[in-house]
């Protein structure tokens, strides 16, 4: 079989993978000289702890099966078994973390609740104040930025797989066929158009009404910290925006406890994860209105910069990088991902949202197994 795969991002590298790893020949086709959509502009997390049960929990948990499997075989990814830990500061987020805790799927996710000195113990680093943390035994991390450098070069390895850069796919020619904006025809028995957030041009034109929306984030790295942040660390206002920790008790926290304005209006939680240069990827805000603004805000930045330095108890290293980024998500957020036929032999899957990274190895399993490839 000749699959052509329309997108250089992780969910498209990942239908590669899938594709080459069962035998197949693919073609795959990247509008830039590299990506550089959300799945380089992203925490490089595998955050299986936040997500919802049923399909979307079983993504991710079978994602963390494969990201971990693929992370052998691809050690230039930098797959790191290196969990999670909210920290909680008052009774209200701690009444939240308990909750999660007594989930009848807890032990799947790798929750346990640690006191402060346990959570020490795990992180040395987090030196600020909290009395306990929600532990999240099952998250991980990737080197986002390049992910998909080592992917592919693990398929070119193969002899199977063909990377196109620099090529925009404008229109479906036939059946499993497309022509790129060089002329040039490619034709397979599958074509995946993993276009990630760029959903005009040749999707709009496929699909009118496409149940996808576009969100914006910003987002910031620092030079090194000097030492092991040894696992990723979330704060409480995850709690309200992650669907896992849905509960009476965060009912509370959200009537009792507001947000602070600025995260209010950014609708905010801070994520921050280290890379292995040693500097920490640190976020993030929510944008949904359209037309977005094309100007990064000072006041996201100064709100998660103060929040991860009470928890390191130490000021961050200088900040080296900040950018934006915008990815697709599904307007029923409790989709996973948006897979629809839209022409013979043509199918396209886009709009994981916030998961893209996570669960895309899932994705493109799942997607492989309906095609029958």
């Amino acid at each position: 079989m000749r699959v052509i795969v329309v997108g250089g991002g992780v969910v498209g590298t990942m239908h590669a993978w899938q594709a080459v790893e069962r035998g197949h020949e693919v073609v795959q086709i990247e509008r830039e000289a590299e990506a550089r959509g959300a799945s380089l502009r992203n925490f490089g997390q595998i955050w299986v702890s936040g997500r919802a049960g049923g399909e979307e929990l079983a993504t991710a948990l079978r994602a963390r099966e494969l990201w971990e499997r693929i992370g052998a075989e691809v050690p230039g990814l930098g797959f790191r078994a290196i969990g999670s830990l909210t920290p909680v500061r008052n009774a209200r987020e701690h009444a939240v973390a308990e909750a999660a805790v007594a989930r009848p799927d807890a032990a799947a996710r790798g929750y346990g609740l640690v006191t402060a000195a346990e959570a020490r113990g795990i992180n040395p680093a987090l030196r600020g104040d909290f009395e306990a943390a929600l532990w999240c035994e099952r998250d991980a991390a990737v080197e986002p930025r390049t992910a998909q450098l080592h992917l592919r070069e693990a398929l070119r390895a193969t002899g199977r797989h063909t990377f196109l850069p620099g090529r925009e796919v404008r229109e479906v020619v036939g059946a499993g066929a497309v022509r790129d904006d060089h002329g040039d025809v490619h034709r397979g028995d599958a074509v995946v158009l993993a276009t990630g957030a760029w959903l005009s041009g040749l999707v709009r034109e496929l699909v009118s009404d496409l149940p996808v929306r576009r969100v914006r984030l910003q987002m910031m790295q620092t030079a090194p910290l000097g030492e092991a942040l040894t696992t990723s660390v979330a704060d409480a206002d995850s709690f309200r925006y992650y669907p896992a920790y849905a509960s009476p008790a965060l009912d509370e926290l959200n009537a009792g406890q507001p947000q602070e304005p600025v995260a209010a209006a950014h609708a905010m939680q801070l994520l921050m994860v280290q890379r292995r240069d040693g500097g920490l990827t640190i976020g993030d805000t929510h944008e949904y209105e359209h037309p977005f603004a094309f100007d990064t805000l000072e006041d996201p930045y100064e709100h998660v910069t103060a929040v991860a330095e009470s928890f390191l108890g130490r000021p961050l290293p200088r900040i080296r990088h900040r950018w934006a980024g915008v990815y697709a998500q599904c307007t029923d957020t409790t989709r996973v991902v948006h897979r629809q036929q839209v022409a013979d032999g043509v199918w396209l899957v886009t709009g994981p949202g916030g998961r893209g990274m996570t669960c895309s190895p899932a994705i493109a399993e799942t997607t492989a197994n309906e095609l029958g490839w």
